[in-house]
């Protein structure tokens, strides 16, 4: 193993081994903490998926620990802290004290903090955190249910999680290239910072940031720092990259859409489905948690759905009802009923026959891997930038496109599953 991540949920780990993959490494990402005699030969980086962002930070820097202590064990030589490219996250954490962690772990002295996603639209400039066009905080991120964004300047929002010094380092120096960059970070280091966040605009200023990071033991970003780090390693060790497919072979069964993200990327995407025909049913979190709705009717609903459409079950609300929803039941008690609710349709639909899942949303693919017993996933085509087609490879075999609530197009629903070649019951 040349690199060993650990991200903080799990479409973000699926996110990062894409771009892993992409850049031609063998990659396999394992669900939550890794045993320790866990094998990974034959991967040239693994990828670990914690369900870690939202939780306690004593509780994330704990399995975060855990998970880094068994990939640097097994011989990584390179620690990636993976999180989400709009860096979600709350002034007590969790990005700052797991970062601290993992550098007292590897013995870090300074590293970096690299959200950036240019082809996902995310990218900084002075410090401050872009989507698309808008500032961070005038996107709709500022109304995410568990973690609003409500301040771009992430030297600010990283320094408030921080106990040791944040600094920043701007676009211009990135511009003269990976030595100049290089002297920054030692600059910086001198001057008592030991966490840079790194403006990035495009994806050569992350590939020039890679290489600025060769013999850094621990780096921290979104999935595009790594687009600039395996080429280190084929400068100077001998991995044969896999030949690459444009479809994949998916088990016989069903199809099937759950969508607990309330991200307005994915209400789009449920709008596009509905106009082009598929069967939708909104899952209605009130009669939920008031027992006039169960897991039981939704899972029956999309068995007895007619056609060669994949049913589609969300539960994804606009801004304003889901303030409503969230000030009746909490934010974290609603977002978990849906999670566990989801995760059990999921479950049942499973045990009728369904192989193929299409989920959106971190939280709730974490909920619904870990309900179907997923532990291990190999890494298919991109359907859109950041995520692609996975198929797991220990648990039950499964095709899983695990989508962050702000990724894909607005067709994402409809084009993914061209990517699949249907095997036969005998292959």
């Amino acid at each position: 193993m040349l690199i060993g991540a650990v991200a903080d949920d799990i479409t973000g780990a699926t996110d990062l081994c894409l771009m892993l993959s992409r850049e031609g490494m063998r990659t396999i990402q394992v669900i939550g903490v890794p045993a320790n005699d866990m094998d990974f030969s034959g991967a040239d980086s693994v990828v670990v998926a914690l369900k870690s962002r939202t939780i306690p930070a004593s509780e994330a820097v704990d399995m975060s620990l855990a998970s880094a202590r068994v990939l640097l064990a097994a011989g990584a030589e390179q620690l990636i802290f993976k999180y989400c490219s709009t860096f979600d996250s709350t002034d007590a954490g969790n990005i700052g004290p797991v970062a601290e962690a993992l550098q007292d772990l590897t013995g870090t002295p300074v590293t970096i903090a690299c959200p950036s996603f240019p082809a996902a639209g995310r990218t900084v400039y002075k410090g401050h955190l872009f989507v698309g066009d808008r500032l961070l905080s005038e996107s709709p991120l500022k109304d995410h249910p568990l973690t609003p964004m409500r301040d771009p300047d992430l030297v600010r929002v990283l320094q408030r999680q921080c106990s040791r010094p944040v600094g920043l380092v701007q676009a211009d120096i990135i511009s003269r290239g990976p030595e100049a960059l290089k002297a920054a970070f030692a600059e910086q280091y001198a001057a008592g910072k030991r966490i840079l966040v790194v403006d990035t605009l495009t994806d050569a200023d992350l590939r020039i940031i890679g290489k600025a990071c060769a013999g850094m033991k621990l780096v921290t970003g979104g999935s595009g720092v790594a687009m600039g780090l395996p080429e280190n390693f084929r400068q100077t060790k001998e991995f044969t990259p896999p030949a690459k497919t444009a479809r994949m072979a998916s088990p016989p069964g069903r199809a099937a859409i759950l969508a607990g993200s309330c991200s307005a990327a994915t209400r789009g995407q449920i709008e596009v489905a509905e106009a082009a025909g598929l069967p939708v049913l909104r899952l209605d979190i009130a009669a939920i948690a008031q027992g006039r709705q169960t897991a039981a009717d939704l899972a029956d609903w999309a068995i007895n759905s007619a056609g060669d459409q994949p049913p589609l079950i969300y539960s994804s609300a606009g801004p304003d009802e889901l303030a409503k929803i969230q000030s009746l039941m909490g934010r974290h008690e609603s977002g978990a009923l849906v999670e566990k609710t989801l995760a059990e349709v999921a479950l049942r639909l499973l045990n009728a026959g369904f192989s193929r899942f299409l989920i959106a949303g971190g939280e709730t693919s974490g909920a619904i891997v870990e309900a179907l017993g997923v532990k291990v996933l190999l890494i298919g085509p991109e359907i859109d930038p950041g995520v692609p087609w996975t198929r797991s490879i220990s648990g039950p075999d499964l095709a899983l496109a695990l989508k962050s609530g702000n990724f894909g197009a607005r067709d994402f629903f409809l084009k993914a599953w061209d990517l699949l070649e249907m095997e036969t019951e005998d292959a």
